[in-house]
């Protein structure tokens, strides 16, 4: 698959901006519009956005499962992200975010993989990389985008801005910015 990085003026005009405004319900009327299935692979926000999308009824019209990937063996051996990878890249790294996506959308044989991998707080474990450090990656029949995102608060508002960018970035992928055109 193709990787693509989105610009960053066009993601944080595009998806930032709508953060608050787009609802976990807005997503999951778009999965169940397209009749697209997700999985995700979560290591920060640690199953928040499972959680997120698994909250509206239905859910299981489209989501498939989630994976929390917290350390490096488990990105290794259940979402096959070379070790080799990890170990020249780090796990907070837009390659590793991309490979988790892959991996989970392979595994779980969905639509759309979904990744979110960063540094919470309130130390970072993997210098030099700085608190909020944060990369979502989503991946589909289209190829493979990610984002890479600089994050403030606390570990519990990073984790929690982290889940919404993520699904910023699903909302975006189904087509959300048409919706958003309507209004």
């Amino acid at each position: 698959m193709a990787e693509s990085e989105i610009k960053l003026e066009d993601f944080f005009t595009r998806v930032l901006s709508v953060i608050g405004k787009t609802t976990e319900t807005e997503v999951a009327e778009l999965l169940k519009k397209t009749k697209k299935t997700v999985a995700v692979a979560e290591s920060l926000t640690g199953g928040l956005i499972s959680s997120k999308l698994t909250s509206q009824p239905g859910s299981t019209e489209f989501f498939v499962g989630g994976l929390i990937s917290y350390t490096n063996r488990i990105k290794v051996m259940e979402l096959g992200v070379p070790a080799s990878l990890i170990a020249k890249e780090s796990p907070v790294s837009k390659d590793v975010a991309v490979a988790m996506a892959e991996g989970i959308r392979k595994r779980y044989r969905t639509d759309i993989g979904l990744s979110a991998t960063g540094v919470a707080g309130p130390t970072s474990t993997t210098p030099p990389k700085p608190i909020g450090l944060t990369y979502i990656a989503l991946a589909s029949d289209q190829g493979t985008s990610f984002k890479e995102l600089h994050l403030t608060g606390t570990r519990g508002e990073i984790r929690e801005k982290a889940a919404a960018a993520a699904l910023g970035l699903l909302w975006l992928h189904l087509g959300g910015e048409e919706v958003l055109h309507k209004i």
